[in-house]
């Protein structure tokens, strides 16, 4: 066993918030780290200790990993957890970790590194026979050999880069024309962005649904998948309302993949929680797209479902402890939704709206979960992401958690900057979503054929 006695959260907002709260209830002290834009910040103010590492821009403070480290040094800070964004899915910044004698509460930097590499996690994913989708049989460095591969595939065909993820970094090519055009700009932008250039292509699964599995597995060879999220709902590739368990999965297929993922960590030495991403065809076949080496923003859904505190798993992982569990133990009870609510104007194609939340007023009552950094008062900064809160709610069916959340959403007040509220109570009204009809690309053409996502109905 590796004690683990502070534990200092190389991140902000709501889920510096979470995993501050999981500690306390393990007896383990807590640092926050906070640029000079979060000095009023929730996870300030939560923490045991709290220590300022730079400037508002990401760049010169919760990416500034000298300053984080020596964040450590100056608390004694034993652990460090990344939560999500930032730094959390940087090899790099675990090794550092590492070499400093600092635990890193999630997977080994090496492993990291391995399935941050798209290609290297393909290849890991068709090693264990989990179908993947049809694509290059690496990275495609050479405009005249994507050609020859595109000739293979057929189009639409996604031009992806190895370093990218959360949506970013992928191109869409429709013809040769099209994708000579792209193929150039995609490496030009991925070495901008991801400092590599390096890009692969995959055939465009159309009309997809996106399910998640939720994985995790203990430094002893203990794996376990703890079921799926429906995450298809979303804006340009961002998700909007995510789900448990998928109402396009039936028990068998839940195994299929589940399997398939467990199998994917377990040939990487994974360990920690972890997400294992795949995409659905409408014949029900799927095919496995990445994985998330972190903890993800909708954990709370899969909490939920089974009563699992993820972030204290990972905190228990990290310091030697096996897993209590076997898979046949693992019960999942009920429906349970997700709904972002960020600081946008969905009624102007989701512009951000940050400046002083003037009222924050979350909903409560049974089978109902706020998750959020903000109060009434609260700045939202326009340095970082513009979540407000995660409003999580639970039925015994989809129909009784649809039938919470329209009631919650009404409860949520918030007033001074605009809210993606009234869009989560347009697509509770929406027919297509109530039938589970959509795809990735629902939103995106709904927004193309001019919706404004006004509040109607209810």
């Amino acid at each position: 066993m590796k004690p683990i006695q502070k534990v200092l959260i190389a991140n902000r907002g709501e889920i510096a918030v979470r995993v501050i709260r999981a500690c306390a209830d393990l007896g383990i002290q807590t640092v926050a780290v906070y640029s000079e834009a979060d000095a009023d910040a929730l996870h300030v103010h939560h923490a045991d200790e709290a220590i300022c590492i730079g400037e508002a821009p990401s760049a010169k403070s919760y990416l500034k990993i000298s300053s984080i480290i020596a964040a450590c040094e100056v608390t004694g800070a034993d652990a460090v957890h990344p939560g999500y964004g930032f730094l959390s899915e940087n090899s790099n910044f675990a090794s550092i970790c590492e070499s400093c004698g600092v635990t890193f509460i999630g997977p080994s930097a090496s492993t990291i590194s391995l399935l941050g590499d798209k290609a290297a996690a393909k290849a890991i994913a068709q090693k264990v026979k989990c179908p993947v989708i049809p694509g290059s049989p690496g990275i495609v460095t050479h405009l005249e050999e994507g050609i020859k591969q595109t000739k293979k595939l057929g189009f639409p065909i996604f031009i992806k880069a190895v370093a990218g993820g959360g949506g970013r970094g992928i191109r869409i090519a429709y013809s040769e024309e099209d994708f000579v055009k792209k193929f150039v700009a995609a490496r030009t932008e991925a070495e901008a962005s991801f400092n590599n250039p390096d890009v692969y292509l995959e055939k465009m699964i159309v009309d997809p649904i996106h399910i998640e599995m939720q994985v995790i597995g203990d430094q002893h060879g203990n794996y376990l998948y703890l079921g799926e999220r429906d995450c298809t709902l979303q804006r340009r590739r961002q998700k909007l309302i995510e789900e448990a368990p998928s109402p396009r999965l039936n028990e068998g297929l839940r195994k299929r993949i589940g399997t398939c993922a467990v199998e994917i960590i377990k040939a990487a030495g994974y360990f920690s929680a972890g997400t294992v991403e795949f995409l659905l065809d409408r014949d029900g076949h799927f095919y496995f797209m990445e994985v998330n080496t972190r903890i993800q923003v909708e954990h709370t859904v899969t909490e939920e479902l089974t009563g699992i505190d993820l972030v204290q798993q990972q905190i228990r992982i990290a310091r030697g402890e096996k897993l209590p569990w076997k898979q046949k133990e693992i019960q999942l009870s009920g429906h349970v939704m997700e709904f972002r609510i960020n600081a946008e104007d969905p009624a102007r194609e989701f512009a951000p709206s940050p400046g002083v939340l003037e009222q924050y007023l979350p909903p409560g009552g049974p089978h109902v979960r706020v998750d959020s950094a903000c109060y009434s008062g609260y700045r939202i900064p326009p340095h970082y992401d513009s979540m407000v809160a995660k409003l999580i709610v639970k039925g015994a069916t989809r129909e009784e958690a649809i039938a919470r959340a329209k009631r919650t959403l009404r409860e949520f007040h918030i007033s001074g900057v605009h809210s993606t509220i009234p869009f989560h109570q347009y697509m509770l009204e929406d027919p297509t979503f109530l039938r589970s009809e959509h795809s990735i690309q629902y939103i995106d053409r709904l927004l193309a054929e001019g919706a404004t996502f006004q509040r109607t109905g209810i």
